[in-house]
């Protein structure tokens, strides 16, 4: 089963990924962009948002997206993968940057995933006052540093995204507490 946990900057993936990952240590774990040596690579420049063409970004997350699902993804088709990210971030980024076409995008991202779209996926949704909060917090990358408003125009992309294309999905409040968002997750996954 391949499940994408999907979200904004600091909505509590990874967090909840690590107590998936300790409740469950078979769990293969990974993430978008990064999860390869290409895409270690691939992140770098990502982050430094040093590109100046939103095709040429798209492009490279799409050539990270198809290493990473030969890489990762394909050879533990048998096996429970979660992935930190996936194409449902690609293609709410995408939009929110404007100048994409939604069903262009699916294409595209169907065929870096050579037809496979994941299992499930599992969305943390936020609100202004949470992500205010969590990025005072930290250090913001050159993605983050594009504004919360449009970090939150991302996520609504997203959620349409996954009701769009009709994968099977859990909507998750980001605000909740840590143990009932990790709860709600073990019974949808039921791993």
């Amino acid at each position: 089963m391949y499940v994408l946990f999907e979200g904004i900057d600091t909505c509590g993936k990874s967090t909840q990924i690590e107590l998936l990952k300790k409740a469950h240590p078979e769990i293969i774990t990974t993430h978008e962009p990064g999860g390869t040596a290409f895409g270690q690579k691939a992140r770098e420049i990502l982050l430094s948002d040093t590109l100046r063409s939103k095709r040429a970004e798209l492009l490279l997350f799409l050539a990270d997206r198809a290493e990473h699902y030969e890489e990762v993804i394909e050879p533990n088709r048998d096996k429970v993968v979660v992935s930190d990210r996936g194409f449902i971030s690609g293609i709410g980024y995408a939009l929110a940057n404007g100048d994409f076409d939604f069903d262009e995008l699916v294409s595209l991202n169907r065929f870096a995933l050579k037809g496979h779209f994941p299992d499930r996926v599992i969305l943390f949704l936020t609100d202004m006052q949470t992500l205010q909060e969590r990025t005072s917090q930290k250090e913001l990358d050159g993605i983050e540093l594009r504004g919360l408003s449009y970090l939150l125009n991302v996520q609504e992309h997203m959620k349409q995204s996954v009701i769009q294309l009709g994968i099977p999905h859990l909507f998750v409040d980001a605000t909740d507490t840590v143990e009932n968002i990790h709860q709600a997750i073990l019974t949808y996954l039921k791993v």
